[in-house]
């Protein structure tokens, strides 16, 4: 890794770490080596994230755009490296603890909550 990478890997911790304390989150790093599942179109609105429990290959992170869909395929695994290429001003809150969502808008809307319901699943 490059210099340049690390910084700014650090720029993405100190910014998650201030959407944790802002909204009262336990700061948790996610796990470069895992996916995230995202819906196949990112560019509709809002833009919703949810941390659900890690489990298998899967960070726990889902982020989808426009309304929800609970078809098998919804859901793609993306690295990473891929998701900050597609929508860097999402990165900022992928160090929110598990349970907690997300919802913005190109025009700055900004919504974070815990959602209890999400830390019981497994």
């Amino acid at each position: 890794m490059e210099n340049k990478e690390i910084e700014g890997l650090k720029k993405h911790i100190e910014l998650q770490k201030m959407i944790c304390k802002k909204y009262n989150s336990n700061f948790t790093p996610i796990d470069e080596k895992l996916f995230i599942g995202v819906s196949s179109n990112l560019e509709l609105e809002p833009l919703n994230g949810l941390r659900h429990p890690k489990h298998e290959k899967m960070i726990g992170w889902y982020i989808w755009s426009g309304e929800w869909s609970d078809e098998d395929d919804f859901f793609k695994p993306l690295c990473l490296e891929h998701l900050i290429e597609l929508k860097p001003e999402i990165i900022k809150y992928l160090g929110l603890d598990i349970g907690f969502r997300f919802l913005t808008d190109k025009k700055g809307y900004e919504d974070v909550w815990l959602d209890e319901n999400i830390k019981e699943l497994k």
